[in-house]
């Protein structure tokens, strides 16, 4: 080997160790809230996006799709249903940890809760924009692994009691910073579900292509052949007023 590409050869070896030591640096300089965070991101907590929602149960041998469009800013999000045909126009109003409900006809929005099933093992909360970082607080973390990625595993407990659920566990790719798999837990320990998480659609930010969820696949931890699918479909970031929120306008 000539001494020139002996040169070219250890400046590359150089460049690969940099980068590869600086990502390490980066994730071990990242606190498990701000991994948290993060992971928030992936799963719509934006300031301002939107995106569909095509959802499908199997519940007990019976199946059922619906479909939505889903508007968010932070911590805020409107859920409208698009179909079936006698569902359309049926409203989820979230703003920050408080949830209505309204549909045409009805003379105000009724206050409902996160926790409350939406269809088939869907709660209200799954169908909004994720925000682990603001509903829970980090107890205590675990190193994991899943489909060959090193994870930080949280184990999290919710804040306040509007929060979808009590108790999660979730694995995080410290690489890429996206959930992969959360288990959802009673306030007594016991998990009684759990949900796998793809990222396929892109978004672009700063000039930048970023991973954006596609599905989000719910297990029954009881009846395992109960599944329900949620896939996520053309994300988009876009300015969004905060009077898309208004409680007041929800039945309007």
């Amino acid at each position: 080997m000539s001494q020139t590409i002996k040169k070219q050869y250890f400046v590359m070896l150089g460049v690969i160790l940099f980068l590869c030591v600086s990502a390490g640096t980066a994730q071990a300089q990242m606190s498990n809230q701000e991994m948290l965070e993060t992971a928030d991101k992936a799963r719509g907590n934006y300031e301002g996006i939107q995106w569909e929602v095509s959802m499908h149960s199997k519940e007990r041998g019976r199946e059922q799709d619906r479909t939505f469009l889903v508007i968010a800013k932070g911590y805020n999000s409107l859920v409208e249903t698009l179909a079936p045909g006698n569902l359309k126009g049926q409203k989820l109003l979230m703003q920050d940890r408080n949830m209505w409900f309204a549909k045409p006809g009805l003379s105000k929005p009724v206050p409902i809760s996160p926790r409350q099933k939406l269809m088939g093992d869907a709660a209200n909360g799954d169908i909004a924009a994720t925000n682990y970082g603001g509903d829970y607080k980090v107890v205590d973390t675990e190193e994991g692994k899943l489909n060959n990625e090193d994870c930080l595993v949280l184990n999290l407990q919710a804040k306040d009691k509007r929060a979808t659920y009590d108790r999660i566990k979730y694995w995080v790719s410290k690489k890429r910073i996206v959930g992969l798999k959360a288990e959802f837990y009673t306030i007594s320990g016991k998990m009684f579900k759990s949900a796998v998480f793809e990222y396929k659609n892109r978004i672009t930010l700063d000039g930048k292509p970023q991973e954006f969820i596609s599905k989000m696949e719910i297990t029954n931890e009881i009846m395992k052949d109960d599944v329900t699918t949620i896939s996520y479909g053309r994300p988009l970031l876009k300015k969004v007023s905060d009077a898309t929120f208004n409680l007041n306008l929800l039945t309007k």
